[in-house]
């Protein structure tokens, strides 16, 4: 049929009022209870298979049946919401796809999709994107609504978007009909109020003052039944529970329902909140949220990290500092998406462009506008905030849970937060769109892929903090130190140390340089057990192996820097200083010889790390952390030290972020021999962390220190993607590859190292970084940084040659004369050609061996070459 021709909606005197429903009509009937809607369900059906129509019935909601079950000529589809907004979307569309042009539809209840997603929100954005693909395919398709349980604004989007609104109310032996939009028709009585017979089918147009009456008494009364409906759902959901607290009348079901619907989708984090969250938890999570759909996996864990240390250490509480962070629930996420018209490129982005559409939907992203509504409610965040810094995080679906912690894939933006409250809005805006941008980084689209999640809902929430720190000189912002911590260490460089202990990744300024492989900074690593210990017995080599510059807040220039450390100290106050900067003695005394008396200093945290109040509470933090999670965790945090003597050795510590440590667990024994019948590549004994594995090696992808250190700056980001040209002929053709490189991987300085991204060192086995003090690279042990992470969740092997003095050896010479692997950047330069060989194995019996309890490693050659 052609697009608006006329149907028959089953009952003779509605066509006449209505004057037809026509093809391309999506009618939502808006009724009291589903009891009226039937009668009008009924013979629109009737009158669909009558005529011979494609008639299907969409299933989805826990009501009783609009279509009875297994009707002649009726085919039925059924849904599950509760798998998801995005999923449900896209299954209701793949089923309209496959029916095609002309067919009849009838849905289940859409306010049944509001009790699944529990927002009106999250149901009007299913409505925009259904009802005008069903339009484009010249369909006719029923929704009904209940009259009452939705907010205006919800309805207004419903009508904005629908061909027809019809109200139906009951009255006895009828009901009363009145057509609210009737799109593209009109007639001198449409829009009057109408009067079903349900006994004799007939329809009549109440003129008369009688009728006209009890009809606006019939509305009245609906409308004092109804709740206020200036508010969301959500909103009238959580004022009913807060009554019903303060009257001492609130039901754990609605604990766990607040918990449900807000905070966590992960089952093992859900029962540790509802163990550790109260009421007042949840309602002040909602105070300080803005729309609706869960807080995220890392709002979660930073917000149950404080309730779990608020309970079990009572006598730590002075130590920490309130949070007042905010949230921007994930509905808010798809309601941007649904608003900028990307849905579709949202789903080609899902199917098959998983990779090739995600630039595109990027650039769509960070394009996009947010709602007036959105926008007023991000200028209450600034407003609450001032002019203070702050930073907006990711707080993803999938992030921070049990088994998939998505270290650094997703970006975080410092905001210095400056300027008129318009140029402060467009920044935060700015922002968001950058946070919801990095839902299409690469490699965060290849560690979903890798861990089995390409397909599962990833809904982008926000945590909005403001930044712990102070001022110093001139502009400058940032905390004294900040750092990761994990409850348990798999990196032991002294043999009585314990793991289980914990460790810290500290640094000067902002957490930043703690959790990136950037420049040439050195965290300081802290064994909670011997917390000044360190792997360096020299000030030379504490000096060399320190961080040099710190990440601030630059509030003058507005923006996010980077100062060498000794000069951001010279503007500290001594207790703060002391904390973070270390003297080197020995050169201070060479000066002196000479005659000179110079400060010399460099940023080693040595001061906290000596703190034996901070490093106990620490220890204990994360020991209680792991305790409740029954599981091992890693937190971030920052710490402000006093700044007058007064305050000497006072501190607060502000806990940003825990989740699930994702642990080694591979801790079979693998015996390592002494004696090899081939050469040895490689042997350790303490710098290697990873699971437990004894395997052959296929490929060995070889960066040589020499050829890439003479390479050209230009060209080196050449060999980084050779690296991973290498680790896609290793996935292609299965074989298990070992990466050996110089320096640091990962890191986005080239001359320290090689700057891959994890997409492209995935398919590897296992990972070698070595130190060349003649080419000038110097691994700088991974354990705590995002990059570790993605080891361990890829199950890579991953070991530091730091030197021969440091109980590890490595011998490349064993790697000559074997065959190699031609790449295709190789072939086309001759300084990549020298910087990195792919070399074919297979058949020459290289074993690659760790022992995850005993730190020891060996890949050799199980028999002469």
């Amino acid at each position: 049929m052609a697009a608006f021709d006329r149907v028959s909606c089953g009952i003779e005197g509605l066509d006449r009022a209505l004057d037809n429903i026509r093809m391309g009509d999506n009618v939502v009937w808006q009724v009291s209870s589903l009891d009226d809607f039937r009668p009008i369900c009924d013979a629109f059906v009737r009158q669909a298979t009558s005529d011979g129509r494609n008639l299907v019935y969409m299933r989805f909601a826990s009501h009783s049946r609009l279509v009875p079950e297994n009707a002649p000529g009726v085919r039925e589809y059924r849904l599950d919401p509760l798998r998801g907004f995005e999923t449900f979307t896209a299954q209701a569309h793949d089923v309209i796809s496959h029916e095609g042009r002309d067919a009849f539809y009838v849905f289940d209840s859409l306010s049944d999709l509001q009790v699944a997603w529990s927002a009106d929100m999250t149901m009007g954005n299913f409505f925009r994107l259904t009802c005008p693909y069903l339009f484009e395919l010249d369909t006719v398709a029923y929704f009904p609504v209940i009259r009452g349980e939705h907010s205006f604004a919800a309805i207004a989007k419903i009508r904005d978007t629908t061909q027809l609104l019809i109200d139906v109310m009951p009255d006895e032996g009828g009901l009363f009909v009145h057509p609210l939009k009737v799109w593209n028709r009109y007639s001198p009585t449409m829009f009057l109020p109408h009067r079903l017979d349900l006994g004799t089918g007939e329809v009549r147009t109440l003129t008369a003052g009688v009728d006209t009456s009890r009809f606006y008494t019939r509305m009245s009364e609906e409308m004092q039944d109804a709740p206020d409906r200036n508010v969301d759902s959500w909103d009238r959901f959580f004022s009913r529970a807060r009554e019903d607290f303060e009257h001492g009348e609130l039901p754990e079901t609605t604990l766990a329902r607040m918990c449900n619907m807000m905070m966590t989708k992960d089952k093992r984090m859900r029962e540790l909140v509802k163990r550790y969250f109260t009421a007042p938890d949840y309602f002040d999570v909602r105070r300080r949220m803005v729309g609706t759909g869960m807080v995220g996996g890392k709002a979660c864990g930073m917000l149950l990290a404080r309730k779990i240390v608020e309970r079990e250490l009572p006598d730590l509480a002075g130590l920490f500092e309130p949070h007042d962070s905010f949230y921007v629930g994930t509905d808010v996420f798809y309601t941007f998406i649904v608003e900028n018209g990307l849905w579709p490129l949202r789903m080609e982005q899902r199917g098959d462009g998983y990779f090739s559409v995600a630039p595109q939907l990027r650039r769509g992203i960070e394009e996009g506008e947010f709602p007036a509504e959105i926008r007023q409610a991000f200028s209450r965040i600034l407003d609450y905030y001032g002019q203070c810094p702050i930073i907006v995080r990711s707080s993803s679906y999938l992030e921070d849970g049990f088994g998939n912690a998505f270290a650094g894939k997703y970006d975080s933006v410092f905001l210095p937060n400056l300027g008129s409250p318009a140029e402060r809005l467009s920044e935060f805006e700015h922002a968001v769109k950058i946070v919801y941008a990095s839902t299409m980084n690469p490699s965060a689209l290849e560690y979903r892929k890798l861990n089995g999640l390409d397909a599962s809902e990833e809904q982008m929430a926000l945590l909005v903090q403001r930044v712990s720190g102070s001022r110093y000189g001139d502009g400058l912002f940032m905390p004294t130190a900040a750092g990761i911590g994990y409850s348990r260490s798999a990196y032991r460089w002294l043999p009585d140390m314990d793991p289980d202990a914990g460790m810290l990744r500290l640094v000067m300024g902002l957490g930043t340089k703690a959790v990136d492989r950037t420049g040439r900074d050195y965290p300081r690593i802290v064994s909670l057990d011997r917390p000044t210990a360190t792997t360096m017995t020299t000030d030379a080599e504490r000096h060399r192996f320190s961080q040099r510059t710190c990440d601030l807040i630059d509030l003058n220039a507005n923006a996010f820097v980077e100062r060498d450390c000794t000069e951001v100290a010279s503007y500290m106050p001594g207790i703060a200083k002391r904390a973070v900067m270390e003297h080197d003695r020995s050169a201070e005394e060479s000066l002196r010889s000479r005659g000179q008396t110079k400060e010399v200093l460099f940023a080693s945290c040595a001061g906290l790390a000596a703190n034996r109040r901070f490093t106990k509470a620490m220890s204990a933090v994360l020991k209680a952390l792991r305790t409740a999670y029954d599981y091992p965790v890693d937190i971030e945090f920052t710490v402000n030290v006093g700044e007058t003597e007064g305050d000497a050795g006072e501190f607060v510590i502000n806990l940003l972020q825990c989740r699930p440590l994702q642990s080694l667990s591979g801790s079979a024994n693998v015996d390592i021999p002494d004696v090899t019948a081939g050469p040895t590549l490689l042997r350790s004994s303490s710098t290697s962390m990873g699971n437990s594995v004894d395997e052959k090696i296929g490929l060995v992808c070889y960066v040589d220190a020499k050829g890439y250190h003479d390479c050209p700056y230009a060209k080196k980001l050449a060999v980084a993607r050779a690296v991973g040209e290498a680790g896609a002929i290793a996935k292609r053709e299965s074989a298990t590859a070992l990466l050996i490189s110089p320096g640091r991987i990962g890191t986005s300085s080239p001359d320290l190292g090689v700057g891959v991204s994890f997409a492209e060192i995935a398919p590897f086995s296992a990972i070698v970084e070595y130190a060349d003090a003649k080419e000038g690279f110097s691994p700088e042990l991974s354990y705590g940084s995002h990059m570790f992470q993605d080891l361990v969740e890829a199950n890579i092997l991953y070991c530091a040659v730091l030197g021969n003095d440091h109980g590890t050896t490595l011998d490349l010479g064993s790697l000559d004369g074997l065959p190699e692997l031609s790449l295709r950047a190789s072939e086309k330069d001759e300084d990549v050609a020298a910087a990195i060989h792919l070399l074919d194995v297979r058949g020459k019996e290289l074993k690659l061996r760790h022992d995850m309890m005993s730190g020891r490693t060996l890949i050799a050659f199980d028999r002469p070459l």
